[in-house]
């Protein structure tokens, strides 16, 4: 008869995990992103979609359109272009953009609504500088008289034109 070789299981321990250094590691890291999560600000623009009605609306006088494109920003009244700002050292030019801005705003001041319009190519970033300078700008400092004593300067901020609050967004064609 052969013989038969009955081993013994033996009962072997599992091994404990040893999460000791993972748990470190979420001491540290847990605060480090709480912290710097607080630093960190999120803008959200808003903006109001142009709906389509459905009955006869009366045209506005004025269309504002500002279109920004590789070559530099254009103001346009729907029908042409009225305005055109080529680009100055490879940048747009924000502030030249804010005084025609105000000079429209001046002559339509119950006008709140303007269309942004920029070709699909260009950055977030530039959308988001044009749109700031079409909603509001800083309200310049009047020139003084030289020839006086200069008077202290102020530390109180630039006062904000709010210019057209309503905009849309869109492709430039």
């Amino acid at each position: 008869m052969a013989r038969r070789h009955h081993y013994r299981r033996k009962d072997k321990e599992v091994p404990e995990l040893d999460i000791t250094t993972f748990l470190n590691l979420m001491v540290v890291l847990i605060p480090f992103l709480l912290i710097s999560a607080v630093f960190s600000r999120i803008t959200i623009l808003e903006l109001d979609v142009p709906v389509g009605g459905a009955g006869q609306v009366d045209k506005p006088k004025l269309v504002l359109e500002v279109i920004v494109r590789k070559k530099g920003i254009e103001i346009s009244n729907g029908k042409g272009v009225v305005a055109n700002m080529p680009k100055v050292e490879d940048k747009y030019d924000i502030p030249q953009l804010s005084t025609y801005l105000q000079k429209i705003k001046k002559n339509y001041p119950d006008k709140t609504d303007a269309v942004v319009l920029m070709e699909s190519e260009l950055e977030y970033e530039f959308l988001v500088k044009v749109m700031d300078a079409v909603r509001s700008a800083e309200k310049k400092p009047e020139e003084e008289d030289l020839t006086e004593t200069p008077a202290p300067v102020s530390n109180k901020p630039p006062e904000k034109i709010i210019l057209f609050t309503n905009i849309s967004v869109g492709d430039a064609p």
